[in-house]
């Protein structure tokens, strides 16, 4: 059980708690996290900071990245739209000169910092749900994130460090994170770190097609069990769900 709770604006000790609450209930059992312990402690990414910087440290100098001060007005007019709704449009390069300045730089805050994809390399993967997959770097995403300016680490170098320093061997998670493993790959390349297996699991979604989200409280967990609903239903509604999407 590993807590991502690096965003400050979303991450509250309540929030945590509950989420243990609730996977406790469904039936989930850990050997090892935050309230269990375990050989790869924290299991808390707000207090694996080092961790993260020692990785930002290596792909700096590794010229893998480059401090990106473009704004969100800037990045909203010339940015290419998403191919999904799930994904980040393509970055579109303003700031890739600046590889050169990188280091000069000690720490990552100030500025957000890119991974520079190699463009027109392919990024293959066989998936263990949903079969061979493969992403061109440069076309179906481009240069992104893996440090914000309000120094906080981005999502896609936190799960690459801590899946490697844990041990992570298989990694199961929503098919909408897919091209998320196609970053992640090369990430991990980059670091010399070794690649999990990848399970990405059909979206549970509503009567209408539309995937399921935090908006749909009344779904939630929490929601499930205050309404009397045993863990066994809430299986069956989230396995009749995904069959019907």
């Amino acid at each position: 059980m590993r807590n991502e709770d690096l965003d400050p604006q979303r991450s509250r000790a309540d929030f945590a708690q509950a989420m243990l609450d609730d996977l406790r209930w469904l039936g989930i059992v850990w050997q090892e996290g935050q309230d269990v312990g375990g050989p790869f402690a924290p299991y808390i990414q707000s207090q694996r900071r080092e961790h993260y910087l020692e990785a930002w440290r290596r792909l700096r100098d590794g010229g893998y990245l480059y401090p990106c001060t473009c704004s969100r007005k800037e990045l909203a007019q010339s940015a290419a739209a998403p191919q999904d709704e799930d994904d980040e449009p393509i970055y579109p390069g303003r700031c890739r000169y600046r590889v050169a300045e990188a280091r000069s730089h000690e720490g990552p805050k100030g500025v957000h910092w890119r991974f520079r994809v190699p463009d027109g390399e392919a990024v293959s993967f066989l998936d263990l749900r949903q079969g061979q997959q493969g992403f061109v770097a440069g076309k179906d995403f481009g240069d992104f994130v893996v440090w914000r300016r309000d120094d906080v680490p981005a999502y896609q170098l936190a799960v690459v460090v801590d899946d490697a320093a844990m041990r992570i061997t298989e990694v199961v998670r929503g098919a909408d994170l897919l091209k998320s493993t196609a970053r992640q790959i090369l990430l991990a390349r980059a670091l010399g770190l070794s690649v999990p297996a990848y399970y990405h699991c059909d979206l549970v979604r509503d009567e209408q097609g539309v995937r399921l989200a935090k908006r749909h409280d009344a779904l939630s967990l929490r929601a499930l069990r205050e309404s009397g609903c045993s863990a066994e239903e809430a299986l069956r509604r989230c396995q009749g769900a995904a069959k019907s999407g």
